[in-house]
């Protein structure tokens, strides 16, 4: 039975593409009218007193406990402790919608939804698996692609992991991404995945790939296909190379076409250096979709925060907010990027100057990550060559390819990490 308040929301996302694309649990979930939500009322309706929120409160504000403010000076209580709101704090979203125009253009002139807060890129792209995957509702994505997406589709949600070969030559297989959503079309509507700079491989589409993927999406759609495009961007600015498309696809999606939804999951974790923070942002657009409708979609969205996690950490989101204001902090954070920038171009160095015929880099320009590919020994034996015998850690993504994290390698140890890696598939190989 499905509750009075959920319908109320599919027959405003009724027709629409988002409304044809939720999944089972899309579509049974809803944003109560419980304790949330009379809160919120009680907020702007109690003047005299608010006796809504499970909070201790003296004169008006939360209590904390010395020894956690003594921690925080700057911060008062309320910032420190009190509850968030389920979708987070309107002026934190308000200020991640500015920023993300600021840093896409051609959204300026775009609708597309206010972003929603969410604990984690990867509890984002868990949300929207709630919403839109289940057994008849599969998931592309490239190969490799970052373990946690596989889990979460099929683990989770029970959807098939349908995934196209990522690379061909130095460039993305753009044919192979094509007719992979073809294949998915046949049933009306397709779910894709595109994670730029991608991670394993920390690769991003240059200028002329992202026209040519765009354009592959809007032919499905014109031809009646309902497409969602979900674009991680949790790596997004980190571009090493001058050829690189500088603005997500998003940008390039949102309000294109009535049969596309775009949902962009990013934040301020990597982009801000800010991993522990957990905190990240779920946006959406559909060309046509209106105030009403948007609002359902965030509420169905709000029903998944709400019934997982309830919302989201309060002191992240007053950091953020402190350092958004602060006009020294796109200069601090260039300064990181230009560690980042020079380890990848160390590395960028070796692996163009070194040659083997049992391990290749991917293609890579872009991000924390660079991926070698193997075809001689087995990717997890190679990781545990490295950490056993030379105390070097790796990651091995699956059996064929094997992940280096150069953002976390300090410039002197480089040349040692990548020859030793080197050497070790030569050896492994020949034994």
């Amino acid at each position: 039975m499905i509750n009075p308040l959920a319908k109320e929301l599919n027959d405003i996302l009724k027709d629409t593409t988002p409304g044809v694309l939720l999944s089972d649990l899309g579509n049974r979930l809803y944003f109560p009218k419980g304790i949330i939500a009379q809160s919120g009322e009680a907020k702007k309706l109690g003047k005299t007193a608010n006796g809504t929120i499970g909070m201790t409160v003296i004169g008006g504000t939360p209590v904390t406990l010395p020894s956690i403010q003594e921690n925080a000076p700057n911060l008062t209580s309320r910032e420190l402790v009190a509850y968030a709101p389920t979708a987070g704090f309107p002026e934190l979203r308000e200020m991640w919608k500015q920023d993300i125009i600021k840093k896409n253009p051609l959204l300026k002139d775009k609708t597309f939804s206010l972003p929603v807060l969410v604990p984690g890129l990867t509890a984002g792209i868990s949300y929207l698996a709630d919403l839109f995957l289940d057994e008849t509702k599969p998931l592309v994505a490239a190969d490799p692609s970052w373990d946690n997406y596989v889990l979460i589709a099929s683990a989770r949600r029970n959807a098939e992991f349908v995934q196209f070969p990522m690379f061909d030559g130095e460039g993305i297989n753009l044919s192979g991404l094509e007719k992979t959503l073809r294949e998915q079309a046949k049933s009306g509507s397709v779910r894709v995945l595109l994670n730029f700079p991608q991670n394993p491989s920390g690769y991003s589409p240059t200028v002329d790939e992202a026209k040519q993927i765009v354009a592959m999406v809007k032919k499905l759609a014109d031809e009646g296909t309902k497409v969602m495009v979900w674009c991680d961007d949790a790596y997004f600015g980190l571009d090493y190379e001058d050829n690189i498309e500088r603005q997500s696809l998003f940008a390039y999606l949102a309000d294109l076409s009535p049969n596309i939804l775009a949902a962009k999951i990013d934040g301020p974790t990597k982009e801000d250096f800010a991993w522990g923070f957990r905190s990240g942002f779920i946006t959406f657009s559909c060309k046509g979709m209106s105030e009403a409708q948007y609002d359902a979609l965030v509420k169905k969205l709000m029903g998944a925060i709400r019934s997982s996690v309830s919302c989201s950490s309060t002191p992240p989101q007053t950091l953020l907010m402190k350092a958004f204001a602060n006009p020294k902090m796109e200069e601090e954070k260039a300064t990181f990027r230009k560690v980042l920038e020079k380890r990848y171009k160390l590395v960028k160095k070796f692996v163009s100057t070194h040659k083997s015929e049992n391990i290749r880099a991917l293609p890579f320009n872009s991000g924390y990550f660079m991926s070698f590919h193997l075809d001689k020994v087995d990717a997890e034996s190679l990781r545990q060559n490295l950490l056993n015998e030379s105390g070097i850690g790796t990651i091995s993504i699956d059996s064929h390819t094997l992940r280096v994290a150069f953002s976390s390698l300090e410039e002197d140890k480089i040349d040692i990490v990548y020859s030793t890696i080197y050497q070790t598939a030569d050896r492994m190989a020949k034994n």
